[in-house]
């Protein structure tokens, strides 16, 4: 899928530096469709209008374009600091790999709308919850990104709230924003777009929904 080609002034990364305990092997690398989820998750940023093909913030040393994390051992806080200082645009689309329903249209609304509104951070909520692995991030949070990973600090979502105080945080609720402005870019309901895959029993199927999200 392509969409608005229009040059946005960002780079997209996949979060996949996760150890998998969970799974019981390597997520990125599980089939869905006959694709692993890593190359679900590179194809919906390939589909954005980026400065840059997207890259993968993780340890997948087989596929070009991987940024290592400066903090191993950090959790997923690392990758996106590790991210953006490898970028090298002002916007910066993540999402995390275990993450296959997510239609594409949703990550173009979401870049436009961090474009329009100037924030520093934009965090989608849904049934509540913050979505931080699934956001758009200005490069500016890196300093305070580091160091509170340097402090031990490793919590995607208090650290990124901290960080962009100092400038704006657009944390929305994906339901309301739909209610008035009703997405059309799957026919999954709205929670079913966030499903993690995390466990083998997460993987079970959803086969049939990846096909109608696309």
């Amino acid at each position: 899928m392509e969409l608005d080609r229009e040059p946005s002034g960002a780079e997209g990364f996949v979060l996949a530096g996760g150890r998998s305990t969970r799974m019981g092997q390597d997520k990125a690398r599980l089939p869905l469709a006959g694709r692993s989820l890593l190359e679900l998750a590179l194809d919906k940023l390939r589909a954005l209008p980026l400065a840059a093909a997207p890259r993968i913030a993780g340890t997948h040393s087989d596929h070009a374009g991987v940024v290592a994390d400066l903090h191993p051992g950090c959790g997923p806080l690392s990758g996106i600091e590790a991210a953006l200082a490898a970028s090298t645009q002002p916007l910066n689309v993540f999402l995390p790999v275990d993450m296959p329903l997510l239609p594409p249209p949703f990550l173009l609304w979401m870049l436009r709308r961090a474009q329009t509104t100037g924030a520093l951070a934009t965090v989608g909520r849904i049934n509540g919850l913050p979505q931080p692995l699934c956001a758009v991030y200005h490069k500016h949070l890196l300093g305070h990104i580091t160091g509170s990973l340097l402090a031990g600090e490793y919590k995607v979502m208090p650290v990124v709230t901290a960080a962009a105080r100092a400038g704006s945080i657009d944390l929305f609720d994906v339901e309301r924003v739909s209610s008035t402005l009703p997405f059309d870019f799957s026919p999954l309901p709205l929670y079913r777009w966030f499903h993690n895959c995390n466990t083998p029993e997460d993987m079970a199927g959803i086969e049939n929904a990846l096909v109608l999200s696309q």
